[in-house]
Protein backbone atom coordinates (compact mmCIF):
# COMPACT_ATOMS: atom_id res chain seq x y z
CA UNK A 1 0.00 0.00 0.00
CA UNK A 2 1.10 3.55 -0.53
CA UNK A 3 0.34 6.50 1.69
CA UNK A 4 -2.97 6.15 3.48
CA UNK A 5 -3.89 9.59 2.17
CA UNK A 6 -3.86 8.17 -1.35
CA UNK A 7 -5.30 4.75 -0.53
CA UNK A 8 -8.04 3.39 -2.76
CA UNK A 9 -11.38 2.71 -1.17
CA UNK A 10 -14.10 0.54 -2.67
CA UNK A 11 -17.76 0.95 -1.84
CA UNK A 12 -20.40 -1.54 -2.89
CA UNK A 13 -23.26 0.22 -4.55
CA UNK A 14 -26.47 -0.84 -2.74
CA UNK A 15 -28.44 -0.42 -5.96
CA UNK A 16 -26.02 -2.62 -7.93
CA UNK A 17 -24.17 -5.19 -5.77
CA UNK A 18 -21.98 -6.30 -8.69
CA UNK A 19 -20.50 -2.85 -9.15
CA UNK A 20 -17.45 -1.74 -7.22
CA UNK A 21 -16.79 1.96 -7.15
CA UNK A 22 -13.36 3.33 -6.24
CA UNK A 23 -12.41 6.72 -4.94
CA UNK A 24 -9.51 8.40 -3.17
CA UNK A 25 -9.47 8.51 0.59
CA UNK A 26 -8.89 11.83 2.26
CA UNK A 27 -8.60 10.99 5.92
CA UNK A 28 -9.05 14.56 7.08
CA UNK A 29 -12.37 14.85 5.27
CA UNK A 30 -15.41 14.23 7.45
CA UNK A 31 -17.56 13.26 4.49
CA UNK A 32 -20.89 11.49 4.53
CA UNK A 33 -21.95 8.35 6.35
CA UNK A 34 -20.63 6.32 3.44
CA UNK A 35 -17.14 7.73 4.14
CA UNK A 36 -17.39 7.16 7.89
CA UNK A 37 -14.37 5.10 8.97
CA UNK A 38 -16.23 1.94 10.09
CA UNK A 39 -18.02 1.83 6.72
CA UNK A 40 -14.95 2.03 4.48
CA UNK A 41 -13.79 -0.80 2.26
CA UNK A 42 -10.16 -0.53 1.17
CA UNK A 43 -9.10 -2.20 -2.07
CA UNK A 44 -5.53 -3.43 -2.50
CA UNK A 45 -5.92 -4.48 -6.12
CA UNK A 46 -8.55 -4.14 -8.82
CA UNK A 47 -11.39 -6.58 -8.24
CA UNK A 48 -14.26 -6.98 -10.66
CA UNK A 49 -17.17 -8.31 -8.64
CA UNK A 50 -18.95 -9.41 -11.79
CA UNK A 51 -16.46 -12.30 -11.90
CA UNK A 52 -17.32 -13.40 -8.36
CA UNK A 53 -19.84 -16.25 -8.42
CA UNK A 54 -19.68 -17.17 -4.74
CA UNK A 55 -19.21 -15.31 -1.45
CA UNK A 56 -18.02 -17.12 1.65
CA UNK A 57 -18.18 -15.80 5.21
CA UNK A 58 -16.52 -16.68 8.47
CA UNK A 59 -18.70 -16.10 11.55
CA UNK A 60 -16.72 -15.01 14.62
CA UNK A 61 -15.48 -11.42 14.33
CA UNK A 62 -16.79 -11.35 10.74
CA UNK A 63 -20.58 -11.63 10.60
CA UNK A 64 -20.68 -11.80 14.39
CA UNK A 65 -18.84 -8.77 15.74
CA UNK A 66 -18.23 -9.00 19.47
CA UNK A 67 -18.56 -5.90 21.58
CA UNK A 68 -15.30 -4.47 22.80
CA UNK A 69 -14.15 -4.31 25.55
CA UNK A 70 -17.01 -6.33 27.09
CA UNK A 71 -16.18 -9.53 25.21
CA UNK A 72 -12.43 -9.32 25.83
CA UNK A 73 -13.11 -8.63 29.52
CA UNK A 74 -15.24 -11.79 29.68
CA UNK A 75 -12.50 -13.83 28.05
CA UNK A 76 -9.90 -12.39 30.42
CA UNK A 77 -12.07 -13.18 33.44
CA UNK A 78 -12.48 -16.81 32.37
CA UNK A 79 -8.77 -17.22 31.64
CA UNK A 80 -7.73 -15.60 34.93
CA UNK A 81 -10.17 -17.69 36.94
CA UNK A 82 -9.02 -20.86 35.21
CA UNK A 83 -5.39 -20.20 36.21
CA UNK A 84 -6.43 -19.59 39.82
CA UNK A 85 -8.42 -22.83 39.80
CA UNK A 86 -5.32 -24.83 38.80
CA UNK A 87 -3.17 -23.35 41.56
CA UNK A 88 -2.08 -19.83 40.61
CA UNK A 89 -2.17 -17.25 43.47
CA UNK A 90 -5.59 -15.84 44.35
CA UNK A 91 -4.10 -12.33 44.24
CA UNK A 92 -4.45 -12.54 40.46
CA UNK A 93 -8.19 -12.02 40.93
CA UNK A 94 -7.56 -8.35 41.64
CA UNK A 95 -6.60 -7.77 38.00
CA UNK A 96 -9.32 -6.55 35.67
CA UNK A 97 -9.09 -6.20 31.91
CA UNK A 98 -7.75 -2.88 30.62
CA UNK A 99 -8.66 -2.40 26.93
CA UNK A 100 -6.09 0.38 26.52
CA UNK A 101 -3.12 -1.95 26.98
CA UNK A 102 -3.25 -4.84 24.47
CA UNK A 103 -3.27 -4.61 20.72
CA UNK A 104 -3.38 -7.30 18.07
CA UNK A 105 -0.13 -8.52 16.53
CA UNK A 106 2.19 -8.46 19.53
CA UNK A 107 4.82 -11.16 20.02
CA UNK A 108 5.28 -12.95 23.36
CA UNK A 109 8.85 -14.00 24.17
CA UNK A 110 8.50 -17.26 26.10
CA UNK A 111 12.12 -17.04 27.29
CA UNK A 112 12.05 -13.62 28.93
CA UNK A 113 8.32 -12.98 29.32
CA UNK A 114 8.36 -9.78 27.26
CA UNK A 115 5.65 -8.51 24.93
CA UNK A 116 7.20 -7.18 21.74
CA UNK A 117 6.10 -5.08 18.84
CA UNK A 118 8.32 -5.92 15.87
CA UNK A 119 8.37 -5.00 12.19
CA UNK A 120 8.34 -7.44 9.28
CA UNK A 121 12.10 -7.94 9.53
CA UNK A 122 12.13 -8.71 13.25
CA UNK A 123 13.36 -5.30 14.41
CA UNK A 124 12.01 -4.47 17.86
CA UNK A 125 9.87 -1.34 17.97
CA UNK A 126 8.39 -1.59 21.48
CA UNK A 127 9.16 -3.87 24.42
CA UNK A 128 7.27 -4.28 27.70
CA UNK A 129 7.96 -6.48 30.72
CA UNK A 130 4.69 -6.77 32.58
CA UNK A 131 3.41 -3.21 32.50
CA UNK A 132 6.90 -1.69 32.45
CA UNK A 133 7.84 -0.03 29.19
CA UNK A 134 11.50 -0.84 28.51
CA UNK A 135 13.86 1.55 26.78
CA UNK A 136 17.47 1.76 25.64
CA UNK A 137 19.88 -0.34 27.69
CA UNK A 138 17.03 -2.36 29.23
CA UNK A 139 16.03 -3.66 25.79
CA UNK A 140 19.69 -4.18 24.80
CA UNK A 141 20.16 -6.43 27.83
CA UNK A 142 17.53 -8.80 26.46
CA UNK A 143 18.11 -8.28 22.73
CA UNK A 144 21.62 -6.91 21.97
CA UNK A 145 20.82 -6.34 18.29
CA UNK A 146 17.28 -5.05 18.89
CA UNK A 147 16.23 -7.90 16.65
CA UNK A 148 14.47 -11.28 16.91
CA UNK A 149 14.05 -14.26 14.61
CA UNK A 150 10.32 -14.12 13.97
CA UNK A 151 10.30 -17.59 12.46
CA UNK A 152 11.56 -19.06 15.75
CA UNK A 153 8.08 -20.22 16.70
CA UNK A 154 9.39 -22.37 19.53
CA UNK A 155 10.33 -19.21 21.40
CA UNK A 156 8.21 -16.42 19.95
CA UNK A 157 4.41 -16.62 19.82
CA UNK A 158 2.48 -14.15 17.65
CA UNK A 159 -0.80 -13.00 19.20
CA UNK A 160 -2.47 -12.21 15.91
CA UNK A 161 -6.22 -12.59 16.49
CA UNK A 162 -8.82 -10.55 18.32
CA UNK A 163 -9.42 -13.60 20.51
CA UNK A 164 -5.80 -13.16 21.68
CA UNK A 165 -6.39 -9.72 23.23
CA UNK A 166 -7.47 -11.07 26.62
CA UNK A 167 -4.60 -13.56 26.52
CA UNK A 168 -2.14 -10.77 25.72
CA UNK A 169 -3.24 -8.76 28.73
CA UNK A 170 -3.05 -11.82 30.99
CA UNK A 171 0.63 -12.35 30.11
CA UNK A 172 1.35 -8.80 31.22
CA UNK A 173 -0.63 -9.30 34.44
CA UNK A 174 1.26 -12.49 35.33
CA UNK A 175 4.66 -10.90 34.81
CA UNK A 176 3.58 -7.82 36.74
CA UNK A 177 2.30 -9.86 39.67
CA UNK A 178 5.27 -12.19 40.07
CA UNK A 179 7.74 -9.33 39.57
CA UNK A 180 6.21 -7.28 42.39
CA UNK A 181 5.38 -10.18 44.74
CA UNK A 182 7.98 -10.40 47.52
CA UNK A 183 7.46 -14.17 47.86
CA UNK A 184 9.12 -14.72 44.48
CA UNK A 185 12.70 -14.02 43.45
CA UNK A 186 13.10 -12.47 40.01
CA UNK A 187 15.27 -14.52 37.64
CA UNK A 188 16.22 -13.93 34.02
CA UNK A 189 13.85 -16.55 32.68
CA UNK A 190 11.21 -16.67 35.39
CA UNK A 191 10.64 -16.57 39.14
CA UNK A 192 11.93 -18.66 42.05
CA UNK A 193 9.92 -19.52 45.17
CA UNK A 194 11.75 -21.97 47.40
CA UNK A 195 12.17 -25.17 45.40
CA UNK A 196 9.64 -24.00 42.84
CA UNK A 197 10.78 -22.31 39.64
CA UNK A 198 8.09 -20.63 37.57
CA UNK A 199 9.54 -20.08 34.10
CA UNK A 200 8.03 -17.73 31.55
CA UNK A 201 7.68 -20.70 29.21
CA UNK A 202 5.67 -22.70 31.74
CA UNK A 203 3.44 -19.66 32.36
CA UNK A 204 2.93 -19.37 28.62
CA UNK A 205 1.94 -23.03 28.36
CA UNK A 206 -0.46 -22.68 31.29
CA UNK A 207 -2.16 -19.71 29.64
CA UNK A 208 -2.39 -21.53 26.30
CA UNK A 209 -3.89 -24.56 28.05
CA UNK A 210 -6.35 -22.27 29.84
CA UNK A 211 -7.25 -20.70 26.50
CA UNK A 212 -7.96 -24.14 25.05
CA UNK A 213 -10.01 -25.05 28.11
CA UNK A 214 -12.14 -21.92 27.90
CA UNK A 215 -12.97 -22.61 24.26
CA UNK A 216 -13.21 -26.41 24.37
CA UNK A 217 -15.28 -26.54 27.56
CA UNK A 218 -17.80 -24.13 26.08
CA UNK A 219 -17.68 -21.76 29.05
CA UNK A 220 -17.02 -18.71 26.88
CA UNK A 221 -19.74 -19.68 24.43
CA UNK A 222 -22.24 -20.43 27.20
CA UNK A 223 -21.68 -17.05 28.84
CA UNK A 224 -21.98 -15.35 25.46
CA UNK A 225 -25.25 -17.08 24.53
CA UNK A 226 -26.78 -16.19 27.91
CA UNK A 227 -26.13 -12.48 27.29
CA UNK A 228 -26.10 -11.98 23.52
CA UNK A 229 -27.10 -8.33 23.72
CA UNK A 230 -24.20 -7.64 26.05
CA UNK A 231 -21.52 -9.30 23.94
CA UNK A 232 -22.64 -9.39 20.29
CA UNK A 233 -23.33 -6.43 18.02
CA UNK A 234 -26.70 -6.82 16.31
CA UNK A 235 -26.25 -5.00 13.03
CA UNK A 236 -29.50 -4.76 11.00
CA UNK A 237 -27.45 -4.33 7.83
CA UNK A 238 -26.17 -7.93 7.91
CA UNK A 239 -29.39 -9.64 6.73
CA UNK A 240 -29.78 -6.92 4.11
CA UNK A 241 -26.23 -7.51 2.85
CA UNK A 242 -26.62 -11.28 2.69
CA UNK A 243 -29.97 -11.00 0.91
CA UNK A 244 -28.54 -8.69 -1.74
CA UNK A 245 -25.44 -10.82 -2.28
CA UNK A 246 -27.54 -13.97 -2.59
CA UNK A 247 -29.50 -12.35 -5.40
CA UNK A 248 -26.40 -12.26 -7.61
CA UNK A 249 -24.19 -15.09 -6.31
CA UNK A 250 -23.98 -18.18 -4.15
CA UNK A 251 -23.30 -17.69 -0.45
CA UNK A 252 -21.78 -20.02 2.12
CA UNK A 253 -20.85 -19.89 5.81
CA UNK A 254 -17.70 -21.68 7.01
CA UNK A 255 -16.97 -21.40 10.72
CA UNK A 256 -14.84 -23.21 13.29
CA UNK A 257 -17.68 -22.94 15.81
CA UNK A 258 -19.97 -25.88 16.50
CA UNK A 259 -23.57 -26.06 15.32
CA UNK A 260 -25.27 -25.17 18.62
CA UNK A 261 -23.28 -21.97 19.03
CA UNK A 262 -23.56 -21.06 15.35
CA UNK A 263 -27.32 -21.59 15.47
CA UNK A 264 -27.71 -19.31 18.49
CA UNK A 265 -25.56 -16.53 17.03
CA UNK A 266 -27.11 -16.65 13.56
CA UNK A 267 -30.65 -16.64 14.93
CA UNK A 268 -29.80 -13.55 16.97
CA UNK A 269 -28.26 -11.75 13.99
CA UNK A 270 -30.47 -12.80 11.10
CA UNK A 271 -33.89 -13.93 12.26
CA UNK A 272 -35.74 -10.64 12.40
CA UNK A 273 -39.30 -9.96 11.17
CA UNK A 274 -39.35 -9.38 7.41
CA UNK A 275 -41.66 -6.43 8.03
CA UNK A 276 -42.33 -4.92 11.42
CA UNK A 277 -45.49 -3.20 10.25
CA UNK A 278 -47.03 -6.22 8.55
CA UNK A 279 -45.87 -8.66 11.21
CA UNK A 280 -44.48 -11.02 8.59
CA UNK A 281 -42.90 -14.23 9.90
CA UNK A 282 -39.20 -14.43 10.57
CA UNK A 283 -36.94 -15.71 7.83
CA UNK A 284 -34.91 -18.75 8.94
CA UNK A 285 -31.22 -17.87 9.13
CA UNK A 286 -30.21 -20.89 7.06
CA UNK A 287 -32.12 -19.50 4.09
CA UNK A 288 -29.51 -16.73 3.76
CA UNK A 289 -26.91 -19.32 2.72
CA UNK A 290 -26.63 -21.94 0.01
CA UNK A 291 -24.22 -23.93 2.17
CA UNK A 292 -23.40 -23.91 5.90
CA UNK A 293 -20.33 -25.71 7.25
CA UNK A 294 -19.49 -25.77 10.97
CA UNK A 295 -16.54 -27.32 12.86
CA UNK A 296 -14.27 -26.52 9.89
CA UNK A 297 -11.05 -26.57 11.93
CA UNK A 298 -9.38 -23.88 9.82
CA UNK A 299 -6.59 -23.74 8.67
CA UNK A 300 -6.84 -27.54 8.24
CA UNK A 301 -10.02 -26.84 6.26
CA UNK A 302 -7.94 -25.25 3.47
CA UNK A 303 -5.65 -28.29 3.26
CA UNK A 304 -6.50 -31.93 3.67
CA UNK A 305 -9.57 -31.09 5.73
CA UNK A 306 -11.60 -33.53 7.82
CA UNK A 307 -14.49 -35.94 7.32
CA UNK A 308 -17.62 -34.22 5.95
CA UNK A 309 -20.69 -35.14 7.96
CA UNK A 310 -24.27 -33.96 8.21
CA UNK A 311 -25.55 -32.38 11.41
CA UNK A 312 -28.81 -33.45 12.99
CA UNK A 313 -30.26 -30.00 13.66
CA UNK A 314 -32.73 -31.37 16.23
CA UNK A 315 -30.07 -32.85 18.50
CA UNK A 316 -26.94 -31.05 17.32
CA UNK A 317 -25.20 -34.41 16.93
CA UNK A 318 -23.31 -35.58 13.85
CA UNK A 319 -24.71 -38.29 11.65
CA UNK A 320 -22.64 -41.38 11.05
CA UNK A 321 -20.44 -41.79 8.01
CA UNK A 322 -18.93 -39.45 5.43
CA UNK A 323 -21.39 -37.47 3.32
CA UNK A 324 -20.73 -38.04 -0.39
CA UNK A 325 -23.93 -36.82 -2.02
CA UNK A 326 -24.94 -33.61 -3.76
CA UNK A 327 -25.65 -30.35 -1.98
CA UNK A 328 -28.87 -30.41 0.02
CA UNK A 329 -30.17 -26.92 0.69
CA UNK A 330 -31.04 -26.28 4.32
CA UNK A 331 -28.71 -29.04 5.50
CA UNK A 332 -25.93 -28.20 7.96
CA UNK A 333 -22.57 -29.87 7.34
CA UNK A 334 -19.65 -30.41 9.71
CA UNK A 335 -15.95 -30.59 8.82
CA UNK A 336 -15.00 -31.16 5.21
CA UNK A 337 -12.56 -29.00 3.29
CA UNK A 338 -12.40 -26.07 0.90
CA UNK A 339 -12.26 -28.56 -1.99
CA UNK A 340 -15.56 -30.03 -0.82
CA UNK A 341 -17.11 -26.55 -0.73
CA UNK A 342 -15.98 -25.93 -4.30
CA UNK A 343 -17.43 -29.24 -5.45
CA UNK A 344 -20.78 -28.80 -3.69
CA UNK A 345 -21.26 -25.26 -4.99
CA UNK A 346 -19.65 -25.91 -8.39
CA UNK A 347 -17.27 -22.94 -8.15
CA UNK A 348 -13.51 -22.65 -8.39
CA UNK A 349 -10.61 -20.47 -7.25
CA UNK A 350 -10.96 -16.84 -8.23
CA UNK A 351 -14.72 -17.17 -8.58
CA UNK A 352 -14.91 -17.13 -4.76
CA UNK A 353 -14.52 -14.11 -2.48
CA UNK A 354 -13.99 -15.23 1.11
CA UNK A 355 -14.57 -12.83 4.01
CA UNK A 356 -12.77 -13.44 7.31
CA UNK A 357 -10.98 -11.77 10.20
CA UNK A 358 -7.86 -13.94 10.59
CA UNK A 359 -5.03 -12.88 8.28
CA UNK A 360 -3.36 -16.31 8.40
CA UNK A 361 -6.18 -18.82 8.94
CA UNK A 362 -8.82 -17.13 6.76
CA UNK A 363 -6.94 -15.00 4.28
CA UNK A 364 -3.48 -16.34 3.47
CA UNK A 365 -4.44 -20.00 3.57
CA UNK A 366 -7.46 -19.59 1.31
CA UNK A 367 -5.44 -17.41 -1.03
CA UNK A 368 -2.32 -19.58 -1.29
CA UNK A 369 -3.94 -23.02 -1.32
CA UNK A 370 -7.14 -22.34 -3.26
CA UNK A 371 -6.60 -19.07 -5.12
CA UNK A 372 -9.73 -17.59 -3.57
CA UNK A 373 -10.24 -13.85 -3.58
CA UNK A 374 -10.08 -12.54 -0.03
CA UNK A 375 -11.68 -9.85 2.09
CA UNK A 376 -10.19 -9.10 5.52
CA UNK A 377 -12.33 -7.67 8.31
CA UNK A 378 -9.98 -5.53 10.43
CA UNK A 379 -11.93 -3.37 12.91
CA UNK A 380 -8.72 -2.34 14.68
CA UNK A 381 -7.87 -0.26 11.58
CA UNK A 382 -10.55 2.20 12.67
CA UNK A 383 -8.41 3.42 15.56
CA UNK A 384 -5.35 3.71 13.33
CA UNK A 385 -7.23 5.85 10.83
CA UNK A 386 -8.66 7.98 13.62
CA UNK A 387 -5.16 8.55 14.98
CA UNK A 388 -3.94 9.37 11.50
CA UNK A 389 -6.64 12.02 11.28
CA UNK A 390 -6.54 13.42 14.82
CA UNK A 391 -2.74 13.31 15.24
CA UNK A 392 -1.73 14.06 11.69
CA UNK A 393 0.36 16.98 12.89
CA UNK A 394 2.76 14.47 14.48
CA UNK A 395 3.26 12.70 11.15
CA UNK A 396 3.76 16.04 9.44
CA UNK A 397 6.30 17.14 12.05
CA UNK A 398 8.23 13.90 11.68
CA UNK A 399 8.28 14.32 7.92
CA UNK A 400 9.51 17.89 8.35
CA UNK A 401 12.28 16.79 10.72
CA UNK A 402 13.36 14.18 8.18
CA UNK A 403 13.63 16.84 5.47
CA UNK A 404 15.46 19.18 7.85
CA UNK A 405 17.92 16.40 8.71
CA UNK A 406 18.57 15.73 5.03
CA UNK A 407 19.53 19.38 4.54
CA UNK A 408 22.52 18.93 6.87
CA UNK A 409 24.03 16.26 4.63
CA UNK A 410 22.87 17.36 1.20
CA UNK A 411 26.18 18.97 0.22
CA UNK A 412 28.48 16.49 1.97
CA UNK A 413 30.26 13.54 0.34
CA UNK A 414 32.75 10.84 1.33
CA UNK A 415 35.59 13.40 1.31
CA UNK A 416 33.91 15.78 3.78
CA UNK A 417 35.33 16.02 7.29
CA UNK A 418 32.50 18.12 8.67
CA UNK A 419 30.28 16.38 11.24
CA UNK A 420 27.03 18.30 11.72
CA UNK A 421 25.52 18.31 15.20
CA UNK A 422 22.17 16.59 14.72
CA UNK A 423 21.63 15.53 18.34
CA UNK A 424 18.77 17.97 18.89
CA UNK A 425 16.97 16.76 15.75
CA UNK A 426 17.46 13.12 16.72
CA UNK A 427 16.09 13.79 20.21
CA UNK A 428 13.04 15.52 18.82
CA UNK A 429 12.44 12.72 16.29
CA UNK A 430 12.52 10.16 19.10
CA UNK A 431 10.04 12.22 21.12
CA UNK A 432 7.66 12.62 18.20
CA UNK A 433 7.94 8.93 17.27
CA UNK A 434 7.24 7.90 20.86
CA UNK A 435 4.23 10.24 20.91
CA UNK A 436 2.94 8.57 17.73
CA UNK A 437 3.31 5.12 19.26
CA UNK A 438 1.45 6.11 22.40
CA UNK A 439 -1.50 7.37 20.37
CA UNK A 440 -2.27 3.76 19.47
CA UNK A 441 -2.29 2.45 23.03
CA UNK A 442 -0.73 2.85 26.43
CA UNK A 443 2.21 0.59 25.77
CA UNK A 444 2.39 -1.14 22.44
CA UNK A 445 1.98 1.62 19.92
CA UNK A 446 1.15 1.36 16.23
CA UNK A 447 0.41 -1.90 14.47
CA UNK A 448 3.21 -2.55 12.02
CA UNK A 449 2.26 -1.09 8.68
CA UNK A 450 5.25 -2.72 7.04
CA UNK A 451 3.86 -6.21 7.71
CA UNK A 452 0.49 -5.18 6.33
CA UNK A 453 2.14 -3.96 3.15
CA UNK A 454 4.33 -7.01 2.70
CA UNK A 455 2.08 -9.81 3.92
CA UNK A 456 -1.49 -8.66 3.45
CA UNK A 457 -1.26 -6.90 0.12
CA UNK A 458 1.34 -8.86 -1.81
CA UNK A 459 0.56 -12.32 -0.47
CA UNK A 460 -2.89 -12.09 1.00
CA UNK A 461 -6.08 -10.15 0.97
CA UNK A 462 -7.64 -8.37 -1.98
CA UNK A 463 -10.00 -6.26 0.08
CA UNK A 464 -10.26 -5.33 3.75
CA UNK A 465 -12.34 -3.21 6.08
Amino acid sequence: MGSLAAEAVGIMDPENPTKLETEAVHLSDGGSARNHLPNRVFVNRSLNLENIKCYGFDMDYTLAIYKSPEYEALGFELLRDRLVSIGYPHELLRYDYDPEFPTRGLVYDTMYGNLLKVDSHGNILVCTHGFSHLKGDDIHNYYPNLFIQRDDTERFYILNTLFNLSETYLYACLVDFFTSCTRYKNCTQGFQHGDLFMSFRSMFQDVRDAMDYVHDSGSLKDRTIKALEMYVVKDPRIPVLLSRVKEVAKVFLATNSDYSYTDAIMKYLLEVPASVKSGAPKRAWRSFFDLVVVDTRKPLFFGEGTVLRQVDTLTGKLRMGTYTGDLQHGTIYSGGSSDVVCDLLDVRGKEILYVGDHIFTDILKSKKRQGWRTFLVAPDLIKELQVWTDKRYLFEELKGLDVYLAEFYKHLDSGSHERPDISAIQTRMKMVTYGMYMCYGKREGERERERKRETDRERGRDVYV
